[in-house]
């Protein structure tokens, strides 16, 4: 198949960070291909591309090595986002998560090397710092994994690693450091802390930190990570490739900070949300307790340099929530507009 060199396949591409990055390099004239089974995404994040004639869809599995296949012909670039998220969901049900994050992914892997995919970026995780009490996290310093979930994505950066040095396949890893912004689902079981607390707070309902809202995050708007995966996939830098990047702000904000965040930049629509009290329950099993990145090894290699700091995120963050949520934040799934 002939191709001009501007294809790219955005595996989860219907999910939060998926749909972020398809929406942007559609927007810079790429041509895209989500591969999505819509497990944990979403058909409204992606509804927009539809009538795009740069878009394609291919609805299936990673776990299926046939349906990688055809995902990735034609395509010179790989963005593989695809995985099953939460460190709870992967205590409560590790086969999966196992299925999905360590067999899709070495699915992936073969069918871009057998397709001669020019490169291949994925989502790694900070989670693989596990029991490291070192801070801030520097990519070549990792503890033991405190999770099947953080087991899965080390065991990706393990693979991807092989699959440079034995098959010459040229890929980079992001450690992604709690991403949050628009269209991340603030339902369901696992929703992430961000949009999770904004949808109670508007809702004026009170959210409940886990411990004692001492343990801080470096959470990081996702502006920030697709200027990664664009540094990441076109680099010339050859020093840059087959490597790991902390993918963050380089600051860290504990819960307790958070919710104070969030209530102040929420009353400015609601003044009532500035009263709600805050609970807190016990702390979960899996859990690292600070999470900071250096980000030093991006900034020289990659040239990245964060354009939004937390609060900055946060303000952003929360208009577009605000914008989405019918003014009430209702319990039903938001539309992405």
């Amino acid at each position: 198949m002939e191709t001009d060199g501007r294809e790219i396949l955005i595996t989860g591409g219907a999910g939060f960070i998926g749909s972020n990055l398809a929406e942007y390099f559609l927007g810079k004239d790429y041509k895209v291909r989500v591969l999505d089974n819509f497990s944990t995404g979403h058909r409204h994040n992606i509804e927009p591309f539809l009538k795009n004639t740069g878009f394609q869809l291919i609805e299936g599995d990673i776990r299926d090595l046939k349906t990688c296949q055809e995902a990735v012909t034609g395509v010179q670039y790989v963005l593989h986002q695809a995985a099953l998220g939460s460190v709870p969901r992967s205590i409560k049900d590790p086969i999966t998560t196992n299925d999905v994050n360590v067999s899709g992914f070495l699915n992936m892997l073969v069918a871009a090397r057998d397709a001669g995919v020019k490169r291949f970026v994925y989502a790694a995780s900070s989670s693989t710092y596990g029991d490291s009490k070192e801070l801030p996290k520097v990519e070549e310093k990792i503890g033991k994994p405190l999770s099947p979930y953080a087991v899965t994505k080390y065991v990706n950066e393990l693979y991807a690693d092989i699959f440079s040095k034995t098959y010459g396949l040229h890929s980079i890893g992001l450690r992604y450091f709690n991403v949050f912004g628009r269209r991340q689902d603030p339902n369901g079981a696992y929703a992430a802390v961000i949009p999770l607390f904004v949808k109670q707070l508007i809702n004026h309902q009170s959210p409940t930190i886990n411990g004692t809202g001492d343990y801080s995050r470096d959470f990081t708007y996702i502006d920030n990570v697709i200027q990664m995966n664009e540094k990441a996939l076109f680099t010339q830098n050859t020093e840059a490739l087959n490597t790991i990047y902390n993918t963050a702000v380089g600051d860290r904000t504990t819960l307790n900070e958070l919710v104070a965040h969030l209530k102040e930049l929420l009353s400015v629509y609601d003044p009532k949300i500035a009263d709600i009290k805050i609970q807190h329950g016990p702390a979960r099993n899996g859990d690292i307790p600070h999470s900071l990145a250096s980000i030093d090894k991006a900034k020289k290699l990659l040239g990245y340099l964060p354009s939004h700091t937390i609060r900055q995120g946060l303000q952003s963050a929360i208009q577009w929530y605000w914008k989405n949520s019918n003014q009430h934040y209702q319990n039903t799934t938001y539309l992405s507009k």
